[in-house]
């Protein structure tokens, strides 16, 4: 199972956000991510409407991030950009499943817990290696 190539880029262009100490335009974050220009400002729009950047108009305009590095987790990037984790379809509440025995809708809830809390231990704050760090 892999996360999808514009959730991979949003989190690349979070990692990236979190070492700015100014506005950033979308061009230098395209260039600094190796993200396609048109990708990342779709990308941008997710983060903008999940309060994970903030975007400014004008001259001084571009990107930073909404919060402190260290308040914004793996997990919240990633559901920015797919929607709530989860490792079947049987997990969503739009999906009908006629098999109401079926002893593996528990067992991917469980797992489906368990990495969202994982995910939710990482954030994008930075120690002195300049990888996201893990919550105390």
């Amino acid at each position: 199972m892999n996360i999808t190539l514009e959730a991979d880029y949003a989190v690349r262009i979070v990692e990236m956000l979190s070492h700015c100490v100014q506005r950033t335009d979308a061009s230098h974050i395209s260039a600094e991510t190796q993200v396609p220009q048109r990708f990342a400002l779709k990308i941008l729009r997710k983060l903008v409407s999940a309060d994970l950047v903030r975007s400014y108009r004008g001259a001084c305009g571009g990107y930073e991030l909404a919060r402190a590095p260290g308040e914004i987790t793996l997990r919240q990037v990633i559901e920015a950009i797919e929607g709530p984790f989860t490792i079947s379809r049987c997990q969503d509440t739009d999906y009908c499943c006629t098999n109401n025995a079926c002893k593996v809708h528990k067992i991917y809830h469980e797992i489906s817990q368990l990495v969202r809390e994982k995910m939710d231990t990482y954030t994008f704050a930075c120690d002195e290696t300049q990888e996201p760090t893990k919550k105390a």
